[in-house]
């Protein structure tokens, strides 16, 4: 299967490969605060999912099976047989199920602001169908004021409108669909047969994924381990990004792969 992602591939070849997965609504472009420093260390692969950015936009509606396989064909493209993975939300969700599914291609894993269940499924079915309808920008507002804390949004409005535009960028069908597989996704009972060494990270300010699925996550993964941010909602890597940032370093750098 030859994958239809789109990735950007940042610093040394011969470094341990880290794959970063966005969020929905974003692109790779999402990662860019934290790509300077983890580029130092790590070959860093910043994927776009299916229906976003620049990757294809098969019909919907999409599950998370199907967002792993791609994700899986795009390590085989770039013969990365293993690799640390990072997921902020849907990028999580993606990772968390990799990590279950095809723990041989996983060698360390963090997860952000995420959950392995988010009901209810009704919800994400009508959003999908506005979206369908009358595109995301129809649900652009609502959504980006899940993104961000108040604060953040007052000091920084350019980053709140960087964001949004991303947002409004996604194609309606690749949207839709991805709200489908989220819709469909229980993740719960995959989770004991993680094995990698997992962080998970909360945005003590997410509306979206508040921190009891974080807490969620941390119980059902063996041995994984909790960091709550302050001052952080759902797009936490981007509103507090040096400290994303330590985090992964630190996270990472116990273990070393080459891909």
């Amino acid at each position: 299967m030859t994958s239809r992602l789109h990735a950007t591939v940042d610093g040394p070849s011969d470094a341990p490969v880290l794959v970063l997965g966005s969020s929905l609504g974003t692109t790779g472009a999402m990662w860019q605060p934290q790509v300077p420093a983890l580029a130092e260390r790590f070959r860093v692969v910043r994927y776009d999912h299916l229906g976003h950015g620049r990757s294809a936009v098969p019909s919907g509606p999409y599950t998370i099976d199907q967002l792993g396989r791609e994700l899986l064909a795009l390590l085989d493209d770039l013969d990365v047989p293993r690799a640390h993975h990072a997921g902020l939300s849907l990028g999580g969700m993606v990772a968390m199920w990799l990590a279950a599914h095809a723990p041989d291609r996983v060698d360390r894993l963090a997860v952000l602001c995420t959950s392995a269940s988010l009901g209810p499924p009704e919800a994400w079915r009508a959003r999908a169908a506005t979206v369908r309808v009358a595109g995301p920008e129809a649900i652009a507002d609502a959504v980006v004021s899940r993104w961000f804390t108040p604060a953040l949004a007052t000091v920084r409005p350019d980053v709140v409108a960087a964001h949004r535009a991303l947002l409004t960028a996604v194609p309606a069908t690749g949207y839709a669909a991805c709200c489908e597989a989220i819709a469909g996704m229980d993740l719960r009972d995959d989770l004991p047969a993680v094995r990698a060494p997992t962080l998970v990270v909360a945005g003590a300010d997410d509306p979206a994924t508040p921190v009891g699925h974080a807490r969620e996550i941390v119980e059902r993964i063996p041995g994984a381990r909790l960091a709550v941010l302050d001052r952080a909602a759902h797009l936490a890597s981007v509103e507090q990004p040096e400290q994303v940032t330590r985090l992964l370093i630190d996270h990472f750098a116990h273990g070393a792969v080459n891909g």
